[in-house]
């Protein structure tokens, strides 16, 4: 299922909202994304979505950080997720949610955005707690800002 995967050296290019970068002492990784940043998407998810390209994903965004819970109802898919603070530093990591699962699941306090990958993407590329991320939706105080051009 798993292409194989390119990291890239230290990136800090301009940013575009379709991409997510993660990087931690070894390099970065590359996602593409859909964003999910008003209540109706947020609400919708992933759900009925059948197949997912590997590095593909949806990031959702919140107005402030919040207390974070999800669940797998109707998502068709296992999924891992990637829970981030406000600065687009990884807080959490939830692997391997089950597909039409109703337990919640909590992510953490002072979450603003949740990264959601294929299931087991997350261990095989070595993400952990404290990687960094980089989107638009982050703004120029993030630890890791989009360059502006």
């Amino acid at each position: 299922m798993i292409a194989a995967v390119s990291f890239v050296g230290a990136v800090n290019a301009a940013c575009s909202p379709d991409t997510v970068t993660i990087r931690d002492d070894a390099g970065t990784v590359q996602f593409t994304v859909d964003v999910a940043d008003s209540v109706e998407e947020r609400s919708q998810g992933l759900m009925f979505v059948e197949e997912m390209a590997t590095m593909q994903g949806m990031l959702f965004v919140y107005e402030r950080p919040q207390r974070a819970s999800f669940w797998m109802r109707n998502t068709l898919i296992p999924l891992d997720m990637v829970f981030v603070n406000e600065n687009g530093v990884v807080q959490n990591i939830h692997a391997m949610a089950q597909p039409l699962d109703e337990t919640p699941i909590f992510g953490g306090e002072d979450i603003q955005f949740v990264l959601e990958i294929n299931g087991g993407l997350a261990a095989m590329l070595g993400l952990e707690v404290g990687d960094q991320l980089q989107h638009p939706s982050f703004g120029t105080d993030a630890i890791w800002p989009c360059e502006i051009n």
